[in-house]
């Protein structure tokens, strides 16, 4: 059976080119990069050059870039080394975080533990379409804030944010305040990299946090953007790699692949020509799904959508049931995002979207990447319906 994987916002398969960039420091130059002979240095030269490939991409400084194991431990750093070192300088201040309520649970959960260190914290609203309003933005900010993050594209319904405009926004804020009450900007950027702007004073943050195997690279491997003067502490402590910001035996190989599939997204012309093709067969499926599934609902803006993303709730069906007789046909894709998937929990993006629970456990997330097909989406279209119609029948509730 030939497999099929539409399931690229939980992972990507590993460019070749990514592969064979990083085959040499799993072999001959495996040396420690902390080390200070020949194969020491060998490895050191790999991870300036990936650091190098990056700060290209983002079009910053290398000596802002700083490398993690992913956007998980990414965005940790970026909030909680954050908010710790503003509370070094003044144990008495009160902080104030803004956030989203669609936000990746890894950005969500760090805001619940920062709360029970008494750091008060405003998860915004979205519109229907899952969009945060700027002017909300403008609205929960307090004399007291001095973080703010939100993700640029939303892993499960992919809406692109407005992260420009809330930069530019915040950037204007700044001129009015003092120096020592600067708002700082965050965003998780792991969905957007393949499809969106990622230079940051475009963007206007100073932290942005990116993750290699959304990109095509290794699992294990990410960055986090830190902007030349933003305070932040460790939350990792150890040796002094990463400038004592991340201590840990760097990732080589990791770290050269990441180096590499970034150095690909700078491509321009491959890469728009590549999304192009995404976004026709992205088209053609929510056209087909709309037009041969009664009750499918998409979720989610199409046109402040990137490219690969497109997601539906489908009547009187669980996702979960879906999800599973597809895989039984050889075609792999999910039901929201893949660090939530143990959950039984309705989707809180979608709920936020204002989605009824009820609704919103019939829903299916496809992610297009790169290598798909027509004609695999051409089988998906063939097989979809007539599994939603078999499990109609089997359920017992009508919503």
């Amino acid at each position: 059976m030939k497999r099929i994987y539409f399931d690229h916002s939980a992972t990507t398969p590993v460019d070749p080119q990514v592969l064979r960039a990083m085959l040499p420091y799993l072999k001959n130059d495996f040396g420690n990069a902390s080390s200070l002979h020949f194969l020491g240095q060998r490895a050191r030269a790999g991870v300036e050059k990936a650091r190098e490939q990056v700060a290209k991409f983002l079009v910053c400084e290398p000596k802002e870039i700083i490398f993690t194991s992913g956007a998980t431990e990414s965005n940790n750093l970026a909030l909680i080394g954050f908010v710790r070192r503003a509370r070094a300088l003044d144990p008495k201040r009160k902080v104030h975080v803004i956030t989203s309520a669609i936000e990746h649970p890894a950005i969500l959960e760090v805001c619940r533990e920062l709360k029970k260190e008494e750091v008060d914290v405003t998860f915004l609203p979205v519109s229907h379409a899952g969009l945060v309003r700027v002017e909300d933005v403008k609205k929960a900010i307090r004399p007291e804030t001095i973080l703010i993050s939100i993700m640029y594209v939303n892993n499960e319904v992919g809406t692109v944010q407005p992260i420009r405009e809330i930069g530019k926004f915040i950037r204007e804020t700044n001129l009015s305040r003092e120096k020592q009450n600067k708002i700082y900007f965050h965003t998780d950027a792991v969905q957007a990299a393949n499809f969106c702007d990622c230079r940051v004073d475009f963007l206007g943050v100073d932290m942005l946090s990116l993750s290699a195997h959304k990109i095509y690279g290794p699992k294990g491997t990410g960055i986090l953007f830190v902007r030349e003067g933003t305070p932040l502490f460790p939350i990792i402590f150890g040796g002094h790699q990463e400038w004592g910001v991340r201590s840990g035996t760097e990732n080589v190989a990791g770290i050269v692949g990441l180096g590499k599939a970034v150095e690909l997204l700078n491509q321009k012309s491959k890469l728009k020509s590549q999304n192009l093709k995404i976004k026709k067969l992205r088209d053609k499926l929510a056209r087909e799904i709309s037009k041969k599934i009664p009750d499918a609902v998409l979720n989610g803006d199409l046109e402040h959508r990137v490219p690969g993303n497109v997601n539906f709730c489908f009547k009187n069906v669980e996702g979960e049931s879906i999800l599973l007789m597809l895989d039984m046909e050889g075609i792999a894709l999910s039901t929201g995002s893949a660090c939530s998937s143990g959950s039984l929990e309705p989707s809180h993006v979608l709920t936020a979207m204002g989605v009824s629970p009820i609704i919103s456990h019939g829903s299916v997330r496809i992610t297009l990447g790169k290598n798909n097909t027509e004609e695999e989406v051409r089988r998906l279209v063939k097989i979809l319906p007539g599994i939603v119609a078999r499990l109609r029948k089997m359920s017992p509730i009508k919503k």
